[in-house]
């Protein structure tokens, strides 16, 4: 990256041509020439019309004032490398999402209280106070990406899992790649090798029930018109609850016999418009038990001023303390949906508790064990790739359809 400071001028130029007829033209062209603030290349671009050059050069500049060009890599630390990477997952990740990124970025940019209960560590997470017999130890924050070596991330991944576990310190080690690669990709700094052969989490398998005892959960919930669909939906369609929350009667094609997952819903209730990544906002097929689920369901399923509205609203009627979300068609919290109809439900159908989360585990377990190739499970599930859907579940569409009528199969 160059550590001049980025200019970029603009400048008209003539050119006289000849042609066959002996007549002379001039061709006028603007011209705007800058050096790329990150590999220091000459750049021009050439424009007819004066006004699309200006356009362009103020675009270009916003951009490199946006992306914040540091003069002097050498002095970027560990503890702005992170702190870029979580700006820039600002906006493009639910709320909640985001406060799991930060909170497992302290483990990177420290410090960190050792030889500490969690109790002491929440303490001190909240007051700043450190409890009798415990220490503060720096973490990377402080420490130069440019002299951030193989050897540092070990030892301070050593600490990590020796004071707060193996699967925080993954997952702080996932992080602190992903900041150490933006600052790779936007400030030319070269970060350093990971280290190998650290110690791995344990890999703790979500509880998931069995096709048969799933069949046995639609049994009661096609029996329960009013509180049935909520419980599902999930195993029908594997939908993160998130998803399922915030899904909207105009999601749902009939026509095209798609459901389309485009935002997700926090735990407080608020929508947002982006999904979990990229992938999330995609098209689930409709087997024919969940649109005749679904079918049936729109037409009593609670209005918001008469209209459909949300598909999995809150029952009952609306209210106007302590919140107007609650009832009559307004917002269900995740909280009221596990307690309220989930739970009761599966204990109804005589099965082991499972969280609603685990139904999608099994909805893409089961189209693995049905043979859907793998490029399609991991579509529908909304995996940003086919190794995800490999890595955290059991196997592999030909086709849309081909994937609803194999949950069909399972359920029957």
């Amino acid at each position: 990256m160059s550590s001049k400071p980025f200019n970029i001028s603009l400048t008209k130029r003539d050119r006289q041509r000849k042609l066959r007829s002996g007549e002379i033209v001039v061709n006028t062209r603007w011209v705007l020439n800058y050096s790329d603030p990150k590999s220091g290349q000459r750049t021009q671009l050439f424009f007819v019309r004066q006004k699309d050059a200006i356009a362009k050069r103020n675009e270009i500049q916003a951009a490199v004032e946006a992306r914040a060009y540091v003069p002097d890599r050498d002095v970027i630390t560990v503890a702005d490398a992170v702190a870029r990477w979580l700006e820039g997952r600002r906006g493009d990740v639910k709320g909640r999402t985001l406060f799991g990124y930060e909170q497992g970025a302290r483990y990177i940019t420290g410090p960190l209280l050792v030889s500490a209960t969690p109790a002491q560590r929440r303490i001190f997470t909240e007051t700043g106070l450190v409890p009798h017999g415990t220490s503060l130890a720096p973490m990377l924050g402080a420490t130069k990406v440019t002299r951030l070596g193989t050897g540092d991330i070990r030892a301070w991944h050593k600490l990590l899992v020796r004071e707060v576990g193996p699967s925080t310190a993954a997952r702080a080690k996932k992080y602190l790649g992903s900041a150490l690669a933006l600052a790779a990709e936007d400030l030319g700094i070269r970060p350093p090798t990971m280290p190998t052969r650290l110690k791995a989490a344990p890999r703790v398998r979500k509880a998931i029930l069995t096709p048969a005892q799933i069949a046995a959960v639609l049994t009661v919930a096609e029996a329960d018109a009013e509180r049935g669909p909520y419980v599902a939906f999930p195993f029908l369609a594997g939908a993160r609850p998130s998803e399922q929350l915030a899904l909207l009667w105009e999601d749902v094609d009939f026509e095209r016999n798609v459901i389309r997952i485009r935002r997700m819903q926090e735990m407080d209730g608020r929508q947002c418009e982006v999904t979990k990544t990229d992938a999330g906002r995609r098209d689930i097929p409709m087997s024919a038990r969940l649109r005749a689920l679904l079918v049936s369901w729109q037409e009593i399923c609670p209005k918001r001023d008469g209209e459909p509205h949300r598909v999995f609203p809150g029952l009952g009627k609306r209210q106007a303390w302590p919140l107007p979300r609650v009832g009559g068609g307004g917002i269900l919290l995740y909280a009221n949906f596990r307690t309220r109809m989930w739970a009761p439900l599966l204990k109804r159908a005589g099965v082991p508790y499972v969280t609603p989360h685990s139904a999608r585990h099994a909805f893409i377990s089961i189209l693995q064990a049905e043979g859907i190739e793998v490029g399609l499970v991991a579509k529908i599930a909304g995996h940003k790739s086919p190794a995800v859907t490999l890595s955290h579940y059991t196997q592999a569409v030909r086709g849309g359809e081909a994937a609803s009528s194999a949950i069909d199969r399972a359920f029957a």
